[in-house]
């Protein structure tokens, strides 16, 4: 055919050329992740190449890898759609990814329980029995779905792109302009507000258990309560110095574990001895109508406060392997359901019994535990009530590696980023003492933080029950009107109003009953 040539597929360098560019060494799995190796950024030669132009009576000639085939094509498509990103193999949340389903239940459930579970029966005083259960339920099967929706969004089918960050798949659903704007802060707060409110009840547990097991028999001056606050805080530091999310699965067990302990024995406690003399389930009534509707509001706050732990989802799940015949979806749903169980048998209890126990005369400061040393605390075996404090403080120190990991991962991403290096171990031990001890300040500055559980759930509100909705419409894109879109758009506009609501009501409540502002000056 002349000086005319047609190409094969794939086409045989003529001798004397140039060497192939040689293929990518990664496995399977790795191909779909952000995180391709541990090796500084890619070059410009690793990827597949245009073929360059040539003159229209000739036939092209595309090279193409010897590694691309039609059984290759999976590839092919991750590796010209998907962004590698392989810092994610030097930061703390993905650089460990050998985690399963057990791995998945221990950080769910330890992230799922928490202190906050102990004022649910605050906010049947508003609500009264009937209301108290429906509204419970309602939003416990609400952000049961989300849940949902957030272990099959973490993955991109199409793309094979791993969303290992909320803020992450926030970003690239609703652009990092307003991903900023309605995200950056109630994420922030989920992370490092959680953990000073965590110094806080960690810090008075350490308190009430000194108390409860020396009681009037120990000669040694008690420490003050900054100084319980710095113990505290030196523990979860010396704890946090643990290299990765995986890493922390046994002390997140631990977690899960004290978490159930110290919630199971104080709803039972509190039904064994019975009902408070005078007890009422009268609802409360405000002085007016306003009043009273923005004290409703308030208690949907604090229910909603009592579901957290959204905001740490897809990063547990990137703690997992995952390809296209085993994504890592279906171990993660199998350890959530198995951890949600375990919640819903926690918070029903709690929130039920304590209300029957106490009725209107649940303390709003504390909730469950504050009623347990005030009602009981003479009448109750003293290895009980000191078993409870030691569960909380453990629950609470493990809780805190959790919730400060996100955390941990900014920071470090900043030296990654700009090194192109791993974080030296020194250099990771002063960002975790760093942030340990902000948060510590904090406390000190603001131990009345605690007060505000219903304006902090509305704050966050959207975190877990509105905006995975909004994602699922935007990246699934279900058929217009269908019965699928009407549901997630109901409920993601339903969530913003009652967030927008809830801030309002709780703000008006705090107004108008007035906190205590002791700054610097922790009880």
């Amino acid at each position: 055919m002349g000086d005319k040539e047609i190409g094969s597929f794939p086409a045989t360098p003529r001798t004397g050329s140039a060497a192939p560019t040689p293929p990518i060494s990664a496995p399977p799995s790795q191909l779909h992740s952000p995180s391709l190796t541990r090796s500084p950024l890619l070059s410009t030669d690793d990827h597949i190449q245009p073929a360059s132009k040539t003159p229209k009576s000739s036939t092209p000639r595309i090279r193409t890898p010897r590694f691309i085939t039609p059984l290759g094509s999976p590839i092919r498509r991750a590796l010209k759609l998907t962004r590698l990103d392989p810092h994610d193999a030097w930061l703390p949340i993905t650089e460990s990814r050998n985690g399963n389903a057990y791995y998945a239940a221990f950080h769910t459930l330890c992230s799922g329980i928490g202190i906050q579970a102990l004022v649910l029966p605050v906010a049947f005083t508003f609500l009264g029995w009937s209301w108290g259960i429906i509204t419970l339920t309602v939003a416990f099967i609400w952000q049961l779905y989300t849940l949902y929706i957030l272990v099959h969004l973490h993955e991109s089918p199409e793309t094979g792109m791993r969303y290992s960050r909320y803020l992450q798949l926030c970003n690239a659903t609703f652009g990092e302009k307003l991903a900023k704007w309605f995200a950056l802060f109630p994420i922030l707060y989920l992370s490092a507000g959680t953990c000073i409110t965590l110094i806080i009840i960690g810090a008075q547990s350490c308190r009430l258990f000194f108390n409860t097991v020396c009681g009037g028999t120990c000669s040694a001056q008690p420490p003050t309560n900054a100084e319980w606050y710095l113990i505290f805080t030196s523990a979860a530091v010396l704890l946090s110095q643990l290299p990765n999310l995986n890493s922390i699965a046994g002390v997140s067990l631990v977690g899960a574990i004290t978490a159930i302990a110290y919630c199971t024995l104080i709803w039972v406690i509190s039904v064994v001895e019975g009902r408070m003399p005078g007890v009422s389930y009268n609802p409360v009534k405000g002085r007016t109508e306003v009043i009273r509707i923005f004290d409703i509001l308030n208690a949907l706050g604090i229910i909603a406060f009592a579901f957290r732990g959204h905001n740490l989802i897809l990063e547990i799940q990137a703690t997992m392997p995952s390809d296209e015949k085993h994504p890592s979806r279906v171990p993660m749903w199998k350890g959530v359901k198995i951890a949600y169980t375990l919640v819903a048998m926690c918070l029903f209890p709690l929130a039920i019994a304590g209300y029957w126990a106490y009725g209107q005369m649940i303390p709003v400061d504390g909730g469950m535990l504050t009623a347990l040393f005030a009602f009981h605390g003479q009448d109750t075996s003293q290895f009980l009530l000191g078993l409870t404090s030691l569960c909380v403080i453990i629950s609470s120190l493990s809780s805190f590696q959790i919730y400060g990991m996100p955390a941990f991962d900014d920071m470090e991403s900043l030296y990654v980023k700009k090194k192109k290096e791993p974080s030296p171990w020194w250099l990771r031990l002063i960002f975790r003492a760093l942030f340990g001890y902000l948060c510590f300040f904090a406390a000190v500055a603001i131990p009345f933080l605690a007060s505000f559980a219903g304006l902090i759930g509305g704050i966050t509100l959207p975190v877990t029950l509105a905006y995975p909705c909004f994602m699922w419409v935007k990246v699934k894109k279900p058929k217009v009107y269908g019965p699928n879109w009407w549901l997630n758009w109901s409920l993601g506009l339903f969530g913003m109003a009652l967030s927008g609501l809830l801030i309002a009501a709780s703000l008006f409540v705090i107004i108008d009953n007035g906190v205590e502002f002791s700054f610097f000056n922790p009880a």
